[in-house]
């Protein structure tokens, strides 16, 4: 938000230098993120001055030109060729000195030089006003109507202003402070507390404002609770015109485009009180009357920028009484009544709408307007009238408008000040300062909040109705800290710390390492929003809706962290990134049958593409490509390097998968994995196959080891290795066989796996498969001999055999 200083003075006293005040403003809370010096002409005319043309002459080399001596305020006069035809002796003329740089208008920057112009030298330049850049007229050289001192500085003559525009970040909360009256008044509450008395904010004075003898205008809001408060007042006897220099400057530094006197004035209310108001052409307005209504959906709207809007059910517009909708109301006109050269009448209206529905059409529409981010911060409906006397006032001096009658106020309940009692003693035991009664009702007074009463004990406060985020003591204390200064508040001259304890497992440093793991696995690690649109869920009950007015389309809390992956995978390979190994530690919300609300904590793996970067010795090699078996290896990996090797697997669950695991501790579901289905690809854009893993990280933090993973010296003693060949059914896994074999021999047993599966029911039977598994033995202490590895693997024979049916292939 941009705020300027020379507006801001029109209401204080201010002796402060810009930076000054821009320390204060921060202070406050009001961050100031920039100050830009702004001149009303470029360069301010600096190095231009009142010269007075002593002599002019025809100059000897050219007959267009003349040659002037001219006094500028120096203890010579100097000599200047001119080449305008009214030039004489005797004027007062604007010259611009030796060394100044011009800003022409619809030019580039020119500096003045001393030289010789056909052989007579020339110290200057007399100046036209386009040269100045002060209009546009090149037929002579500007002649003042009266006599100034000779060097009088041409800034002084058209009284420039030099403003500093302050880009102030504004808070979501902060809907008192979007307007310049507003900061002014956070601005007085700072300087009250470092000048010991109260700094007084002077408001517009509205007292000459008189209305007409007409009744007022004919209104209706079908739905109050949509717009609070509606108020209007015609304006008539209005003459369309530039504004006047003073009322453009104002605007011009705030960023705001003048128009014409009329628009003008209701940006320059905006910007000053923090309240909207909008101009309708009162010719225009079709059935001799205003109604605030939602129209069903799909009505066409022409906006003012020419577009033709399709508007929903929940957009609030402003309607004729022939229900022709005129405005998004709170957002933004219609091409069709708004105010033209033509105007003479104008229905000025000021409201206070919804602020969510207000949000939500400017999102719909992508129509980001100062009036729509006033009022989705929550505008203050109690100074709608005063804002339209305001604005009649201006519009009286700037335009000649004048009040054609009664102003219409439809407010069927008043919003009231909160009142809100505090204790002096929280008030000290909060900020760690004892402020002194006087001095909280001093800043609070000066932020425009009003002591309703006050004992020995605690006060009680009215707060005004523009700051809708004070509703507890507590606001009202920070209100007093922010203002007071955080800086003030002292140092304790010693801190206190408790030792302790992290948690086992610490799911931080977990984290880290998991992540750095990854990371150097070639993992990328991702970032998604926890917010998702619940069209993508359809299907799924225990949604957490959520209402979102900063973007509609986004109302859930996400319940898996797939879709997130799979967006990520489509905006990536719209860049051409195809190759891709993603990670993201994040939580899915869910909503229990009884109400209640979960959080569980994920990590998620993603892979699509290749599972190595292209080069010459993988160009022709079909297995380049990331596999179920990539995924399936990166998972275990992670929780092998946890120390988690105790778990079991079962189909992975649909619709999510085409195909995959689910690795699992008894009820506790560890991880899921597999390809994902065609339908979420499709659904999602996407053409190449994905393999996804998601892991429910606060079951694996549950089953890890008590124990740290244990690092084990490479043993130094040689290893046996013997190989079986076991007829299984078909539905046993290997990791059964692996859980047994390792029962079998506790000792000796260091490694087992499966290196071939054969199937063949003529061979085998119908439904069994053969395994061949390897089994290593080895020792830390001894050389194993060959009678204690046959005894093992007698023992494993037999288990398996007993509890698995197999059948040793010899």
């Amino acid at each position: 938000m941009k705020v300027s200083l020379n507006w801001l003075r029109q209401y204080l006293d201010l002796e402060l230098p810009p930076e000054g005040i821009g320390e204060v403003l921060t202070g406050t809370g009001l961050e100031v993120e920039g100050i830009d010096r702004v001149e009303s002409i470029p360069g301010g005319l600096e190095g231009v001055v009142v010269g007075h043309v002593l002599s002019c002459g025809k100059h000897p080399g050219a007959d267009r030109l003349s040659l002037t001596t001219v006094a500028i305020g120096q203890e010579q006069p100097v000599t200047i060729v001119c080449g305008a035809p009214n030039v004489a002796a005797g004027q007062h003329v604007l010259v611009a000195t030796v060394g100044t740089t011009l800003y022409p208008t619809g030019g580039d920057p020119l500096t003045i030089k001393k030289g010789k112009i056909r052989g007579e030298v020339s110290e200057g330049m007399i100046c036209a006003e386009d040269e100045l850049g002060l209009g546009s007229d090149h037929a002579g050289i500007i002649v003042l109507d009266r006599p100034y001192a000779p060097g009088t500085p041409a800034a002084a003559v058209y009284a420039l202003e030099t403003d500093h525009v302050y880009e102030i970040g504004l808070t979501p909360n902060r809907s008192d402070a979007t307007s310049h009256l507003g900061v002014a008044f956070d601005l007085a509450a700072a300087l009250s507390v470092e000048a010991g008395e109260r700094v007084t904010v002077h408001r517009p004075d509205t007292s000459a404002f008189t209305t007409g003898s007409a009744p007022a205008f004919p209104a209706q809001v079908v739905d109050p609770t949509q717009a609070p408060r509606y108020a209007g007042l015609v304006i008539e006897n209005l003459t369309i015109a530039p504004s006047p220099d003073w009322l453009r400057n104002r605007l011009l530094a705030v960023g705001v485009r003048p128009i014409n006197n009329v628009v003008d004035v209701t940006n320059f209310v905006l910007h000053e009180l923090g309240q909207p108001l909008h101009a309708f052409d009162l010719d225009k307005i079709g059935g001799g009357r205003i109604i605030v209504e939602k129209l069903p959906a799909g009505t066409v709207f022409k906006s003012l920028d020419g577009v033709d809007r399709a508007l929903s059910d929940d957009d609030l517009m402003i309607c004729d009484g022939n229900h022709r909708p005129m405005c998004i109301a709170g957002v933004f006109g219609g091409a069709d009544s708004g105010v033209t050269e033509t105007t003479t009448r104008i229905f000025l209206e000021s409201a206070h709408f919804d602020p969510g529905t207000t949000r939500r059409s400017s999102m719909r529409h992508t129509l980001r307007t100062d009036a729509a981010r006033i009022f989705e911060k929550g505008s203050d409906p109690n100074i709608c009238v005063y804002a339209l006397e305001r604005a009649a006032l201006l519009l009286q001096e700037v335009a000649g408008g004048r009040a054609a009658g009664d102003i219409l106020d439809l407010y069927p309940h008043p919003v009231m000040p909160l009142q809100v009692d505090v204790r002096y003693r929280r008030v000290t035991e909060l900020i760690g300062v004892d402020l002194g009664r006087e001095r909280i009702h001093t800043i609070l007074q000066s932020m425009d909040m009003d002591i309703v009463h006050s004992d020995e004990q605690q006060f009680t406060v009215a707060v005004p109705t523009n700051k809708v985020d004070v509703t507890r003591e507590v606001d009202v204390i920070e209100e007093l800290l922010r203002v007071y200064g955080f800086n003030k508040i002292p140092e304790p001259d010693s801190i206190a710390t408790v030792m302790v304890v992290a948690p086992y497992p610490d799911p931080n440093a977990l984290r880290e390492l998991i992540g750095d793991l990854l990371a150097a696995n070639g993992f990328l690690e991702m970032m998604a929003l926890s917010l998702s649109e619940s069209r993508y869920y359809a299907e799924r009950t225990g949604l957490v809706g959520i209402n979102n007015t900063s973007n509609v389309h986004l109302d859930i809390m996400r319940p898996d962290l797939l879709l997130s992956a799979l967006e990520a995978v489509r905006r990536n390979q719209a860049f051409s990134q195809r190759d891709l190994r993603l990670f993201e530690f994040g939580r899915s919300y869910h909503q229990d049958a009884e109400g209640g609300y979960r959080e569980v904590n994920h990590l998620s793996l993603t892979l699509t593409g290749r599972r190595q970067p292209e080069s010459w010795h993988t160009a022709n090699d079909n297995n380049s490509d990331a596999t179920f078996y990539t995924l399936k290896a990166a998972v275990e990996l992670v929780l092998q390097r946890l120390g988690v090797d105790h778990y079991r697997t079962a189909e992975a669950p649909a619709p999510d998968f085409a195909y995959g695991l689910r690795y699992h501790q008894g009820p506790l579901e560890l991880v899921d994995l597999g390809g994902v289905a065609g339908a979420k690809l499709r659904a999602g854009d996407i053409k190449v196959p994905v393999f996804y893993a998601e892991f429910n990280w606060d079951n694996v933090l549950r089953v890890l080891p008590k124990k740290p993973v244990p690092v084990v010296t490479p043993g130094r003693y040689p290893t046996v290795r013997r190989d079986l060949a076991l007829v299984l059914d078909g539905s046993v896994t290997f990791a059964e066989v692996e859980r047994l074999a390792r029962k079998a021999e506790k000792n000796l047993l260091t490694a087992v796996d499966l290196f071939d599966v054969y199937r063949n029911e003529e061979q085998l039977g119908a439904g069994r498969k053969s395994y061949a598994v390897s089994f290593v033995f080895g020792s830390t202490e001894r050389t194993l001999q060959d009678k204690e590895v046959d005894r093992a693997m007698r023992s494993i024979e037999q288990s398996l055999v007993k509890q698995l049916g197999a059948e040793v292939r010899r």
